[in-house]
């Protein structure tokens, strides 16, 4: 991926590099999501993550960073600017749900505080027919938690 402005079709191309469970999602469905006001994009050379802040909680929906970027800093980078953001929406606490398989993704969100909570057994289904586990993760945002 180049360095060019995130588009949602760039962002589309971006998801699919990333996953194929959860399946990628697709230009028309990240466009629905930005239009609502409660969802938010951030974006960084080679990565993206969307969000949405509602009520006190805030999700991240996903995170995306090129495969050929990775170990770079900027899923850390992109997870920090999702925490402030939404303690600027109001939120307290966030949490999110990530494949007990990505090993990589559990511990960049252990290193930014998040921590198991709960367990979707069978969540995500590979393309193969394989269930797995989603492990949900939670964590405080108050400022003494970082």
């Amino acid at each position: 991926m180049t360095d060019a402005p995130m588009t949602v079709d760039r962002m589309a191309a971006l998801h699919a590099a990333c996953f194929t469970t959860p399946r990628p999602w697709t230009a028309t469905e990240i466009a629905a999501l930005l239009a609502d006001p409660l969802c938010f994009a951030l974006t960084a050379p080679g990565g993206f993550l969307i969000g949405r802040a509602v009520a006190g909680e805030a999700e991240v929906m996903t995170l995306a960073v090129d495969p050929a970027l990775r170990r770079q800093g900027i899923g850390a980078d992109l997870l920090n600017r999702f925490l402030q953001t939404a303690r600027n929406r109001g939120a307290e606490t966030a949490f999110l749900e990530v494949s007990a398989a990505n090993t990589a993704a559990l511990a960049l969100y252990a290193r930014g505080g998040f921590a198991p909570s709960g367990c979707r057994k069978g969540y995500y289904v590979t393309p193969e027919g394989q269930k797995l586990d989603a492990i949900v993760m939670s964590r405080p945002l108050s400022a003494a938690s970082d």
